[in-house]
């Protein structure tokens, strides 16, 4: 999330049990957008998709089982993950997975 007057990104905390105080115009907003009806929706911007492209989709949170190991990987390797961005540990263990199941 960004301020919208410096442009730096700030961090939000939401807690549903203490939901903040909305503002008129925030009400406003909230009251339109409940009234709107899906075909009203605008999904022009959304690229399209079909049940195919969520044939493999895998959640990647939430995951408790996992064992902390010490692995050793050749350093181009590490670094292509790590270039991938946070959670790389997650993706090598999700191409790990991926190569146990075409291998069974």
């Amino acid at each position: 999330m960004k301020d919208v007057a410096t442009g730096k990104t700030v961090k939000f905390s939401f807690d549903p049990k203490k939901p903040p105080v909305l503002t008129d115009v925030q009400k406003a907003r909230s009251a339109k957008l409940k009234a709107m009806k899906d075909e009203d929706i605008d999904y022009s911007d959304i690229a399209a998709t079909s049940a195919a492209d969520w044939t493999r989709a895998k959640p990647v949170m939430g995951v408790q089982n996992k064992q902390l190991i010490s692995l050793r990987l050749d350093p181009e390797v590490l670094e292509f993950f790590k270039a991938q961005g946070a959670r790389y540990q997650t993706r090598i263990s999700a191409v790990l997975q991926e190569y146990v199941r075409a291998h069974r």
